[in-house]
């Protein structure tokens, strides 16, 4: 037993390098992980998840997230097709599907992404006028995440969707598109105005002919009239009287009354006058 004293920080040191091998050679990846194995500069391949083990000194491990990555592109100063200056920031959602590709073609693939998507929406923005930026989002939308995804494939990286956030227009710009939507509003107004007015008078113009058939129906319209108007006990009003109703109670050119004498009858005969 005393012979072994000795060697006890013999013992210590080499126990101490066994462990801190096994933890070198031993690795954990979590599920939503991969690691990403290099012997000697030359890649094994991608590994996990869970645990497994690796030769220390000799392999190294990158470990590469496979979640969904929210980019958020900061505000880009573009110029329309239409000649527009706006300012206009997005966000953009990808995440790796080939780690290894990710890890060796290319460099710090997160500011690679965010510096394609930044260059597309410049590019993109350029060919839209601003009618069409406002109006057709999703367009745009589309647009950049198909060319962010082609260009990013390569690299093992799938752009799932860009969204357009906000768009910043100069004060002048808003002052005119202010003006052009009071404009629109006034003529859709005058529009309905005028079409409201037709069909008023095609309506009349129906009502004209019913009562052009039947001269009564006039009158009947204008009794009624004169007894929704005799209702309202509070006003005096002074209104026509149509000629045609007191027309046989008018006298002729003399001042008597237009009454026809009445015909003598067939048994009556005239008494001549005296002598």
């Amino acid at each position: 037993m005393e012979d072994l004293i000795p060697l006890l920080p013999v013992l210590a040191v080499a126990g101490a390098i066994i462990l801190s091998l096994l933890g070198a050679a031993v690795k954990v990846v979590q599920e939503y992980e991969r690691g990403v194995i290099f012997r000697l500069g030359r890649l094994v391949g991608a590994k996990g998840p869970g645990l497994f083990f690796i030769i220390p000194f000799i392999d190294r491990m990158v470990k590469v997230d496979l979640r969904i990555v929210t980019l958020d592109i900061p505000s880009q100063e573009a110029i329309t097709r239409d000649n527009v200056t706006v300012r206009v920031n997005a966000v953009c959602y990808f995440r790796v599907v080939d780690p290894e590709a990710a890890v060796v073609r290319v460099e710090k693939f997160l500011i690679a992404t965010l510096q394609i998507a930044q260059t597309t929406m410049r590019s993109v923005l350029g060919q839209s006028e601003l009618d069409e930026l406002l109006s057709k989002r999703e367009d745009i939308n589309a647009r950049l995440q198909q060319i962010i995804d082609e260009q990013t494939e390569p690299w093992g990286i799938k752009v799932s969707v860009v969204e357009v956030k906000d768009v910043e227009l100069p004060n002048e710009m808003q002052r005119a598109m202010a003006s052009q939507a009071v404009a629109e509003r006034e003529k859709r107004a005058k529009i309905i105005n005028a079409e409201g007015e037709f069909l008023a008078a095609e309506q009349l113009a129906n009502a004209a002919k019913i009562i052009n058939a039947a001269p009564s129906a006039l009158q009947l319209r204008y009794l009624q009239t004169l007894a929704d108007i005799s209702s309202d006990q509070s006003k005096i009003i002074i209104f026509p009287l149509p000629m045609d109703l007191i027309s046989a109670f008018i006298g002729g050119d003399d001042g008597r009354p237009n009454v026809r004498p009445a015909t003598p009858t067939s048994g009556e005969g005239s008494k001549g006058s005296p002598t």
